[in-house]
């Protein structure tokens, strides 16, 4: 299996894990994937109704898997690093790109340091 496709494997993994784990305080917030293997593209979102009238929506972790092989963090908004995660599972740190840095921390991160 060639290195993009086994990434997105790994990447859909976890976060699938994720989905059927994981809860909230409100049982109205559902959590969501939204995947596209074919473009390498991972959301997960939070959906649903706080008390009946506040709207609760939102992106809360963004994965791309580009054709070289890197996996872009876009963003991260849990309490458990992805990036973490990506490691254990066998993903390289060279091929983990922390897309929520700027270009110049990204070399800093002890992550790959790609300039977009």
């Amino acid at each position: 299996m060639d290195k993009v496709t086994q990434h997105k494997k790994w990447i859909r993994e976890i976060l699938e894990k994720d989905i059927s784990t994981g809860t909230y305080a409100d049982p109205n917030i559902r959590r969501q994937l939204v995947a596209d293997d074919e473009h390498g593209h991972y959301l997960l979102y939070h959906i649903g109704w706080l008390d009946d009238y506040k709207r609760s929506y939102g992106c809360f972790m963004h994965l791309e898997v580009a054709e070289d092989g890197k996996v872009w963090i876009q963003h991260d908004g849990t309490d458990n690093p992805i990036a973490l995660r990506l490691v254990k599972k066998g993903i390289a740190k060279d091929d983990i790109v922390f897309g929520f840095h700027a270009p110049y921390k990204r070399a800093y991160s002890g992550f790959a340091s790609v300039e977009i």
